[in-house]
């Protein structure tokens, strides 16, 4: 089991987007993905997702808005991953060179059209939905098979 984070960096209505292309043996080589990664031992779900934006991007989280919960069902190597959803929209720093691959602001109206996994055609949208959800997306030899989705209303 994997436990990790998947933070969207937002500025001027774009996202901060990583172009995966550097890293060896990557499950996300070629994708475009949020920022993140797993945790670190005894790191919060917050803790992980200010260190993965720092270390993958150079800046520094100032708020982060929790969105989602998505479990991910064998996904890669037959683990399941569960991933903490994050919209970042305040920051400090300039952005650094990504030992993870190519980072770019792509305008929000763009995203769909990127090489991204197909799941997360499905969840962006709900990053703008007020409210919480927790959601199950299944994969197969890295093809989307399905999901299902819980909405809960803001607090």
């Amino acid at each position: 089991m994997k436990l990790a984070t998947l933070c969207y960096v937002r500025k001027n209505g774009c996202t901060l987007m990583l172009h995966r292309v550097k890293k060896e043996n990557d499950i996300h080589e070629g994708k475009w993905n949020g920022l993140g990664g797993k945790f670190e031992p005894g790191e919060s779900p917050e803790d992980c997702a200010r260190r993965e934006i720092r270390e993958e991007s150079g800046l520094t989280a100032t708020r982060l808005e929790l969105k989602g919960f998505i479990s991910f069902p064998e996904f890669a190597r037959g683990e399941d991953w569960y991933v903490f959803v994050f919209v970042v929209p305040e920051f400090d720093g300039e952005l650094i060179e990504s030992p993870e691959g190519e980072l770019t602001w792509i305008p929000d109206e763009q995203l769909a059209e990127l090489n991204l996994w197909e799941g997360d055609r499905v969840f962006l949208p709900w990053l703008d939905r007020p409210g919480f959800f927790s959601a199950k997306f299944r994969y197969a030899k890295g093809r989307y098979l399905s999901h299902e989705v819980s909405f809960y209303p803001p607090g």
